[in-house]
């Protein structure tokens, strides 16, 4: 920056050029044709620190001092061709080396002279000779126009601390699609980085203004303080831009990490879905719909249900959610150390924005919906969302999670579980659904030796009555009433899968009778020999159905291809074919033909008094191991221990516990 190096002989279509008069279009062109890849290295960090240091402290003292630097020719059009002359000679450094490079060539001009206050004439004498060592002259006393040479340079130092700041941010690796702001700051950092050097070059010339009589007068253009502050004040406002969307960033990185990776308790993970940084308020917004009274996430220790949703078509989810929460309360459930009593119901309700509209949506929602269940109000966590349709892979259709107490997602979504099993889907694991189909091979094997058209009817998905009894009158008037059930179904035209079939077990082969059950008394009585190895919800299955061939009437077993959904009574399951019209208004594509019949055909087991009186024996096949062995009553709605009665399990169901 030099006499020297200004007034070298630079090409003559360069012409004489005010930058202030340039757009920063212009700029952005002519500096990035000097810039190339960066193969020059630099320590910028080191070099930064010096810099600053030098003119920080001369900036201090720059009044009280006299000294002259040998500098470019005075004027803005000198300037421009000296700076674009400089970035020729830089094109292989970063952008900030750049810069940091000409601050360092002006802190050696501008501050190896600054350091000698004028005051004493020994002090005059010392600054003689420092100056003749540098081929200086004095500083005289006419330093009117410091003040505002130094305000310039203190604005070119700004620049400097946004291009430290901008190398810091981008040197982070952060990819552009995540930080958009960052790709329009590579199209500011060519104009930031020239005004920088344009600032330094003019500073060094104007030197000499206050080291030589002789010069002609030529004062720092007024358009310094102006322009430096719109280029300032345009580039900070794009880091702050940045700034924020990487600590987004991070702070998403964070909570991601959480979820997925080393949660380690369910209160860690709905902390990060939940709760920003800005709002640190556990108790803000979740609140117990059935109460109405707000609630610490730390109440969510155990399982939690968590119903993500929208705030439309969700009526359906909401009456699945209802009817498994009544279920779990009315008794305890426990099945591999799931517990029901642990489980809560917790609603995260999804939306845009929340507007006056959405607001009375969703407190009517929970005013017509008063349960034991939680929810988020009016949830506007932009991390917390991002974070649900990643982690969950909420796409706008309502999903019902199961998230353990150690923080892990053990089902994406329960719906399919829930409405397939209803209860007896407890507790909802993904693994529960496979645990059901498979418990029942033993049926479907000894089923399909006596008829191999039931095969067929399992492969086809359909709703299958398999039946049988003693009571021909029985047999015949759920005959009748099945192939009623049919039409009816039918006739409804429901969107999902109802179609109907029924096997009456030995009506073209009564031989086919003895031969089923004497199978079935017979895979008990090897699985009681094996001992070890047993599956024993298996065995309990197959108790159940020795248990309910006893009944007086008949039964009734109701499939879904190979997923058996209910053993029933014969009385109570004929009359809830009948009772069709009463119950199919529940039919939905949430709540399947199954789940609804079970709910009607429960209900009228609990009104069957008579039922509910008679006690049914469960006969033993006779081995001495049975005779002496405490049982409880297979029949689910009872589970009470058995009086051991000689050869034969005897249940009073009236009996209190």
């Amino acid at each position: 920056m030099s006499h020297s190096l200004s007034s070298t002989n630079v090409q003559e279509q360069e012409g004489m050029q005010n930058p202030f008069e340039f757009s920063e279009d212009k700029i952005l062109d002519d500096v990035y044709r000097t810039h190339f890849d960066c193969f020059e290295k630099c320590d910028v960090t080191s070099l930064q620190t010096v810099a600053s240091n030098v003119i920080n402290h001369s900036i201090d003292i720059s009044e009280k001092v006299i000294s002259k630097m040998i500098c470019t020719p005075r004027g803005e059009h000198f300037g421009h061709r000296t700076t674009m002359l400089i970035l020729e000679q830089l094109k292989h450094y970063s952008w900030d080396a750049k810069v940091l490079i000409v601050q360092a060539a002006f802190s050696l001009e501008y501050g190896k002279i600054m350091y000698l206050p004028l005051t004493t004439q020994c002090q005059q004498q010392i600054e003689n000779l420092f100056a003749d060592l540098n081929g200086l002259l004095m500083v005289p006393q006419n330093t009117q126009h410091l003040p505002y040479f130094n305000s310039v340079v203190k604005k070119a130092m700004q620049m400097i601390e946004c291009i430290i700041e901008w190398k810091r941010l981008i040197s982070l690796g952060h990819d552009i699609k995540d930080v958009p702001t960052l790709a329009e700051t590579f199209h500011q950092i060519p104009v930031v980085v020239y005004w920088a050097i344009f600032t330094f070059v003019s500073c060094t010339g104007q030197i000499d203004e206050f080291t030589d009589y002789k010069v002609q007068r030529h004062e720092l253009s007024k358009s310094f303080e102006p322009k430096l502050d719109s280029i300032l004040g345009k580039f900070k406002e794009f880091l702050e831009r940045c700034s924020k969307e990487i600590v987004r960033i991070e702070d998403y990185t964070r909570r991601e990490k959480i979820v997925i990776h080393t949660g380690k308790n369910i209160v860690k993970v709905l902390k990060a879905l939940i709760i920003s940084r800005e709002n640190r308020d556990l108790r803000q917004n979740v609140f117990n719909v059935l109460t109405g009274e707000q609630v610490k996430i730390e109440e969510f220790k155990k399982y939690v249900l968590l119903f993500i949703s929208g705030l439309d078509k969700i009526e359906d989810e909401i009456r699945l959610l209802k009817s498994i929460h009544e279920k779990l309360k009315e008794k305890p459930r426990e099945v591999e150390g799931y517990r029901s009593e642990d489980f809560k119901i917790l609603w995260i309700p999804i939306v845009d924005e929340w507007n006056e509209e959405r607001r009375k949506k969703l407190e009517s929602h929970l005013q017509c919906n008063k349960f034991g269940w939680y929810v988020v109000k009016y949830f506007n966590f932009e991390t917390g969302m991002k974070l649900i349709k990643e982690v969950f892979k909420y796409k706008e259709k309502p999903i019902i999670a199961l998230i353990n107490p150690q923080g892990k997602v053990e089902n994406i979504d329960t719906k399919q579980i829930i409405s397939v099993w209803g209860i007896d889907g407890f507790p909802f694991r993904t693994s529960d659904h496979y645990r059901l189909t498979q418990q029942w091979n033993w049926f479907w094997s000894e089923m399909t030796k006596l008829n191999q058209g039931i095969e067929s009817l399992i492969e086809e998905d359909c709703y299958l009555f398999i039946y049988g009894g003693m009571d021909t009158k029985w047999i015949q008037e759920f005959a009748t009433a099945i192939e009623t059930l049919k039409r009816d179904v039918a006739k409804l035209k429901l969107n999902i899968n109802t179609t109907i079939e029924s096997y009456q077990l030995g009506k073209d082969d009564p031989k086919a009778i003895p031969h089923f059950w004497i199978a079935i008394d017979s895979l008990l009585t090897r699985r009681k020999q094996m001992k070890k190895g047993i599956d024993f919800a298996t065995s309990e299955e197959i108790k159940r159905l020795l248990f309910l061939k006893q009944d007086p009437k008949g039964w009734t077993i109701l499939s879904k291809g190979h997923n058996v959904k209910l053993l029933g009574h014969g009385e109570a399951m004929c009359r809830t074919v009948k009772d069709f019209g009463m119950w199919h208004g529940k039919l939905h594509e949430e709540v399947s033909f199954d789940v609804a019949f079970r709910e009607y055909y429960e209900e009228i087991m609990k009104d069957n008094k008579d039922c509910s009186k008679k006690c049914l024996n469960v006969i033993s096949a006779g081995y001495a191991m049975d005779i002496l062995e405490r049982i409880v009553c297979p029949k689910k709605d009872c589970r009470r221990p058995m009086e051991v009665a000689s050869v034969s399990y005897k249940c009073c169901h009236d009996r209190k516990k």
